[in-house]
């Protein structure tokens, strides 16, 4: 009888515990402080990587560049919660040359913290090795609400030079949550190269149709710690053209579309 009694209030606690155990509440911006990789037999810990990553209500984006060499990646996708943790699925993803369109899924393990959170994805191929991956990030930007919050698709962007216009064909992705943003990109040069590019920082609205852009950090050292004043146009809900004005009078034109998966 003592050992049922037992096991009763073993069983009740468990119980318990699953019912109070809530599903993580993910919306926001969050600064990444350290990686680390564990395949199995070396485990190595990175805290000079600047990433950043955003999850909106419904959708996740992530940039990261080394800022010694400037080799960049990003990722972005769709995400859901539950009381096990996080399910990523990730649409795209971009990694210095190389870049990959299909889908995947990655579950994540996720413990909150007072100041952010830690995420561990117990089994994820790295460098063709499956191997243990262990993120700590802390929540960075304020509670603000912008027409722009969101993940966006770039549909078309050209620059105009005097009376010359150049047309660019990449794939770009932006994001915008509590006053951080952030933008990846997947280029080719003129040789035909692929090439990722990431930037991400603050932004803050100047009037309704402007924002100020300071990028704290980028593949591109021209831009990494500058400010950019860029100029918006709402069509609707889910498309927008933003326009930046260069030094020289020169006009970088872009259009994006809210994605939607």
């Amino acid at each position: 009888m003592r050992y049922l009694k037992i096991c009763f209030i073993v069983a009740l606690l468990a119980s318990c515990t699953s019912a109070n155990k809530k599903a993580p509440k993910m919306p926001g911006a969050y600064l990444m402080t350290s990686q680390t990789v564990n395949d199995g037999t070396t485990e190595t810990k990175y805290s000079d990587l600047k990433q950043l990553k955003i999850y909106t209500d419904k959708y996740v984006m992530y940039t990261q560049v080394l800022a010694s060499d400037s080799v960049s990646l990003f990722g972005v996708g769709s995400y859901t919660s539950d009381t096990s943790g996080v399910t990523e699925s990730i649409i795209y993803t971009s990694s210095d040359s190389t870049f990959d369109d299909s889908p995947r899924s990655y579950k994540l393990l996720i413990t909150q913290t007072a100041d952010g959170y830690n995420q561990v994805i117990p089994d994820i191929v790295i460098d063709s090795t499956k191997s243990k991956l262990i993120e700590v990030y802390q929540s960075v930007g304020s509670k603000q609400i912008t027409p722009l919050d969101g993940v966006w698709k770039q549909t078309k962007s050209y620059d105009i030079k005097g009376n010359d216009t150049t047309w660019y064909n990449r794939t770009e992705y932006k994001a915008f949550n509590n006053g951080y943003f952030m933008f990846g990109l997947t280029d080719k040069d003129s040789s035909g190269k692929i090439n990722t590019g990431i930037g991400f920082g603050t932004f803050s609205m100047n009037g309704d149709n402007q924002i100020k852009e300071t990028d704290l950090n980028s593949t591109y050292a021209i831009i990494a710690g500058q400010t950019f004043m860029v100029d918006f146009q709402l069509n609707g809900n889910d498309n927008y053209q933003q326009t930046i004005t260069h030094p020289d009078s020169s006009k970088t034109v872009e259009f994006y579309e809210r994605l939607k998966l």
